[in-house]
């Protein structure tokens, strides 16, 4: 049976030998709840005060910033709302709606967060949408910027098509902003960016970045499923939205995941090592490899987004007159794992929103093809993926003809 090759990093990665080493003890033989006060317990709130200056060293921050969550999406959520919550707790203004900007690109759970809010009544909120490079304009988040504007979230990087978002510049322009703000007694713009993506590959630290706020989820850097973190600047008005018992600084109700809290701290420790820093820099040209050998041998496909400011893990194309459902299934049965979009909207039928956002056609975006790679990749899995990709291309393309024929037939 030929080798199955794995090109869907973006969506998870496997757990590193090292990570898993590393939690086992924590689920049969270091057991105790950390909120418990006898040896047991003590055990394991030191496990997690070991992870959390793992944590916090990686992001330049300081331990009482880092909050555990269940993952990205906890901490996206808790981001937005936790801040809506705090600004309506402190000014009681129930008549001039805060105003949120965001990205028409964000991860679904930030977009939907928005739009609830928004739904509810809690927020405007303006979306804005990136050039057709994938990149966003710093102007147009300038031009969005209203006295009521109190968060800024902005993705690090995107989950689908892997465009960097100059989030350092974002940063730099809100300390600027809100030096004015001060002088008028405005509400200081709160700045949150959804790293996920980003934490593998790029510089994250977070007072280099100037954000307030940051999330990231453990399953994306060779960690565990089921835990991420946030990050919360000292000082940043910001409130729980999960009642229940005081874990992490009373920001993150609920019983301590004690061995995904200690496989996540592991997972990032190993990020920065000499190791992990050369198989990026492969990924690189493993990642150009792949572009040049798919837009040179396979007719009528395309690059989405920027080539120059995107993930070194990253390719993402459309190939016109192939339906992306049945490209990821036939690739599928031939042994090569990719996506079509992310890994959370991969069961719908619409066309990615993302895609949609850089200006593709519904039909174009329809037939995209989301390639990632990770650490285990190798030249030639890639090299055996392009023929592959040619081949079930070329093969659906042909039946599309078919149908296509056949449908202009009938109507004669």
């Amino acid at each position: 049976m030929p080798k199955k090759i794995y090109l869907d990093y973006a969506a998870t990665t496997p757990v590193a030998k090292e990570v898993l080493n590393e939690m086992l003890p924590f689920f049969s033989e270091e057991y105790g709840n950390a909120m418990s006060v006898h040896s047991f317990g003590l055990t394991a709130l030191q496990a997690i005060d070991n992870a959390r200056e793992q944590t916090a060293r990686f992001f330049g921050a300081s331990p009482s910033e880092i909050i555990f969550t269940s993952g990205a999406t906890e901490s996206n959520n808790l981001a937005i709302k936790g801040v809506l919550k705090s600004y309506y707790s402190k000014t009681g203004n129930k008549n001039k709606r805060p105003h949120i900007i965001t990205t028409a690109f964000e991860h679904h759970c930030v977009l939907n967060a928005c739009e609830t809010v928004e739904e509810e009544g809690l927020a405007e909120v303006t979306f804005i949408k990136p050039k057709k490079d994938g990149v966003v304009n710093m102007q147009d988040i300038q031009k969005a910027i209203k006295d009521n504007t109190i968060l800024i979230s902005v993705m690090y990087v995107n989950n689908e098509i892997g465009t960097v978002q100059p989030i350092k510049k974002i940063g730099a322009l809100l300390k600027k902003e809100n030096k004015m703000r001060a002088e008028k007694s405005l509400w200081p713009i709160i700045f949150h960016t959804d790293a996920t993506q980003a934490v593998n590959y790029f510089d994250c630290d977070v007072n280099k970045l100037g954000v307030d706020l940051l999330s990231m989820s453990a399953h994306k850097i060779y960690g565990p499923k089921g835990i991420g973190s946030l990050y919360i600047r000292k000082g940043t008005a910001i409130k729980h939205i999960q009642d229940g018992g005081d874990q992490e600084y009373k920001m993150r109700a609920g019983t301590h995941n004690v061995p995904g809290i200690v496989g996540l701290g592991k997972a990032v420790s190993m990020i920065k090592t000499e190791r992990i820093q050369q198989k990026n820099a492969e990924l690189i040209e493993l990642r150009n490899h792949l572009i040049g050998r798919i837009l040179k041998e396979i007719p009528k496909s395309r690059l989405n987004g920027s080539a120059i400011k995107r993930s070194p893990n990253n390719a993402n194309f459309s190939f016109k007159d192939v339906e992306g459902e049945g490209l990821l299934l036939s690739l599928d049965m031939e042994g090569v794992a990719c996506s079509t979009g992310s890994a959370c909207s991969s069961g719908a039928l619409s066309p990615s929103h993302v895609l949609l956002s850089i200006g593709l056609r519904p039909e174009d975006a329809h037939g995209s093809l989301r390639i990632t790679l990770g650490k285990h990749t190798t030249k030639k899995d890639i090299d055996s993926a392009v023929e592959k990709i040619k081949t079930v291309v070329e093969r659906l393309r042909k039946i599309s003809g078919k149908v296509l024929e056949e449908f202009y037939n009938n109507k004669k």
